[in-house]
């Protein structure tokens, strides 16, 4: 079965999203939509061991307003699961 960022909650500039069947080291980044640039000042790793979770991205003042996503990659750097766009005001 394939990984999935399942759900996205915005509050106070803190991104927590859910996800299923991401593995211990899996990376996750947000990308701006428009451009299709990864910021690398968002970057995450999943820390626990157990597949299903959440995980939280405090949003830098640099992030403009806009349509982003949440792209993950494996262990090998390989991609593994995209969330649904959302907006960030």
């Amino acid at each position: 079965m394939k990984p999935i960022i399942s759900s996205i909650e915005i509050e106070n500039r803190v991104i927590v999203a859910k996800y299923q069947r991401l593995m211990v080291g899996a990376k996750v980044v947000l990308v701006e939509k428009a451009s299709g640039r990864q910021l690398p000042e968002t970057v995450t790793r999943v820390a626990s061991p157990v597949p299903v979770g959440a995980l939280r991205i405090r949003l830098p003042d640099a992030i403009e307003p806009g349509t982003y996503f949440l792209r993950a990659f494996n262990g090998h750097g390989e991609h593994a699961a995209q969330s649904a766009d959302f907006e960030i005001g």
